[in-house]
């Protein structure tokens, strides 16, 4: 991860003594819609919009979290997870996607909750190129959540939400 983003985590932030158990609120069944982008970084504005579900669940006594998607995606459904697990000496969160339809995990994103927005960023690449990732959590209730996923292409200037999913429970 880059400076800026360690620099960022240092500075203030949530106690880390109040880490474990961040993702508690999504434990449970969810109705998930999607709305994504067409293309990435390529100046796309239509959205494509679809339903979907998600289980989640604690373990490691809260300090780690994983959810289980469907996602009924117009271009062909499929399942995809979510691995998250905290550091207790820092507490900051690394997640990990996994998705069936690509060979190996993709790289971490990492971060924190302050104030009931998670952001979490990361270093990758898109089409050979790198980029910066960046996860937000918001909007958390006891029956909602939202995420959103944006990509920069040009080091963290800007960015581009890409995804968007509206958590609604189920159970």
């Amino acid at each position: 991860m880059g400076d800026e983003l360690d620099d960022g985590l240092r500075s203030g932030g949530a106690d880390v003594s109040d880490a474990g158990n961040a993702f508690a609120f999504q434990t449970g069944t969810w109705r998930v819609r999607h709305r994504k982008l067409s293309g990435r970084l390529v100046g796309a504005t239509d959205w494509v919009e679809f339903d979907g579900t998600c289980s989640a669940w604690e373990l490691l006594g809260g300090a780690g979290n994983v959810d289980d998607h469907f996602l009924n995606d117009p271009a062909g459904p499929y399942h995809a997870a979510t691995f998250r697990r905290t550091d207790p000496d820092t507490g900051l969160w690394w997640i990990w996607w996994i998705d069936p339809r690509y060979p190996s995990l993709e790289p971490p994103v990492s971060g924190r909750f302050v104030d009931g927005v998670g952001t979490f960023h990361a270093d990758d690449q898109l089409g050979g190129r790198p980029i910066k990732v960046r996860f937000i959590w918001s909007e958390i209730d006891s029956n909602s959540a939202r995420w959103e996923q944006a990509f920069s292409g040009d080091g963290g200037e800007t960015w581009e939400t890409n995804w968007i999913m509206a958590f609604e429970r189920t159970a």
